[in-house]
């Protein structure tokens, strides 16, 4: 018999676990290879998840509304037909009877493929379902089971018959901390040396993201976070204590812009483009990053990836929540191309019908709360990037400005955004961030009608 193991697959560079939506096949049911066996649904995209291989879905692990971290097994697929002695569906299914879930062999089960074969992991031959299940736990739990000196089957599991989930894992730590008796090993104190590389300490701040509780009231509505709050959550805690963030402003004129806008307006249309404000800015920064490596790059433990490609993520409000789909190879697109995939993907990221492929691999962001009035913010820069540009509210202003030939000044009005960088202040100098954004400026400000 040859098992495959199906995984959660990995749905984007910031994605660390999908929930089963739908099992499109049951167990015993034939399945062809890249045939959808599952749907999922992260916070980024929902998805279908294809057969890596033609066989016989024999297991189905996850059930549907469950969450399980990223390369969590999922299902098992059999690549031989079964044998007429292998038991029917019955043998076959994943669901346990009373006598085993009470720890009782069940008549036959000797039978099923989930017993008779060994455990993948602890190479035991007569492991159980149920051991099987609670054993295979994900590599980041067994790593914080190690860290902490926890056997892994101590812990009560909550996940899909009775496996081990990292909320588990850390639950029985933080109980275990707490108890009257000592541990045998003591938990290390702020205090305390260590000789851990910094690596492990992001590496604690993506396992560990703790929010302080507050007492309710009796006037008070309590609400779970939804998925997608509350992994936004975990990033933004996460983003922010690794990036020391530092952020500087800009005034930008779009009397330039408008003009072009108001020229080629009819020739976009005939030609079914729409170029709104953003893509004039996404277009200006897409040619300006390749002359400002550091504003495009990503600090690795002590390396800076200098990125080749100029992949551009763009922030949009799905309300609630956001997502943020990525433009690759901005600066190969005109101004009309960028425009048209800025409409594209927004639609599409509404719609929820996003390839996982779109929202991976930014290199720089942009982020536009100015479209529902706000004056300028303050973004978080997404990680594995060092900025992002937040564009603010593009409103007529009363300016002075000076008249190139005479030198006198004037009262006049025009259109006007504040424009914020954020950047990471561990590789992007306060006078990089000067130069680009003043670049930024000079290229809106006197942009070329022959775009």
């Amino acid at each position: 018999m040859a098992r495959i193991d199906v995984p959660m697959p990995q749905m984007g560079e910031s994605i660390a676990e999908g929930t089963v939506s739908k099992w499109l096949k049951a167990v015993g049911d034939r399945v062809e290879r890249d045939e959808p066996i599952l749907e999922i649904s992260t916070d980024k995209v929902d998805a279908e998840i294809p057969a890596p291989s033609g066989g016989w879905l024999i297991e189905v692990v996850v059930s549907e509304s469950e969450t399980v971290e990223v390369g969590t097994t999922v299902a098992i697929i059999d690549t031989e037909a079964p044998s007429a002695g292998s038991g029917d569906e019955t043998a076959a299914s994943p669901t346990l009877s009373a006598a085993e879930d009470n720890g009782a062999p069940q008549a036959g089960a000797a039978a099923r493929p989930d017993t008779a074969a060994p455990d993948r992991e602890s190479g035991d031959g007569a492991s159980s379902l149920d051991e099987r299940l609670r054993t295979r736990s994900t590599p980041v739990v067994r790593k914080i089971a190690a860290e902490h000196d926890v056997n892994v089957a101590d812990v009560e599991g909550t996940g899909h018959m009775g496996r081990v989930t990292k909320k588990d894992i850390l639950a029985h730590i933080e109980t275990a901390a707490s108890a009257p008796s000592p541990p045998a090993t003591p938990r290390r104190t702020r205090s305390a040396p260590t000789d851990a590389a910094p690596s492990d300490l992001w590496e604690r701040f993506h396992r560990e993201v703790e929010h302080p509780r507050y007492p309710v009231r009796s006037s008070d509505r309590v609400e779970a976070m939804d998925k997608i709050r509350r992994l936004t959550a975990e990033h933004m805690v996460v983003a922010k204590r690794v990036a020391p963030h530092v952020h500087s402003f800009i005034e930008i004129d779009f009397s330039a812009i408008d003009r072009v806008r108001k020229a080629r307006k009819a020739a976009w249309a005939e030609r079914g483009a729409k170029v709104s404000y953003t893509a004039f800015v996404a277009w200006a920064v897409a040619r300006l990053l390749r002359d400002f490596p550091t504003v495009n790059s990503a600090v690795s433990g002590n390396e800076v990836i200098f990125r080749g490609n100029v992949n551009l993520g763009m922030a949009v409000d799905l309300n609630p929540g956001l997502i943020v789909p990525v433009v690759h190879d901005a600066d190969d697109l005109s101004l009309a191309g960028i425009g048209r995939r800025m409409v594209d993907l927004a639609e599409r990221a509404r719609g929820r019908t996003l390839l996982p492929s779109e929202i991976q691999g930014a290199t720089f962001t942009i982020t536009n709360p100015g479209v529902l009035g706000t004056l300028a913010g303050l973004p978080v820069i997404p990680k594995g990037t060092s900025a992002i540009l937040g564009t603010g509210a593009i409103e007529k202003r009363v300016v002075a400005v000076e008249d190139p030939v005479s030198g006198t000044d004037s009262i006049v009005v025009r259109k006007r955004s504040i424009f914020t960088l954020g950047y990471d202040h561990r590789i992007v100098d306060g006078a990089d961030s000067a130069r680009f954004l003043s670049a930024l400026k000079a290229m809106l400000e006197s942009f070329p009608e022959d775009v």
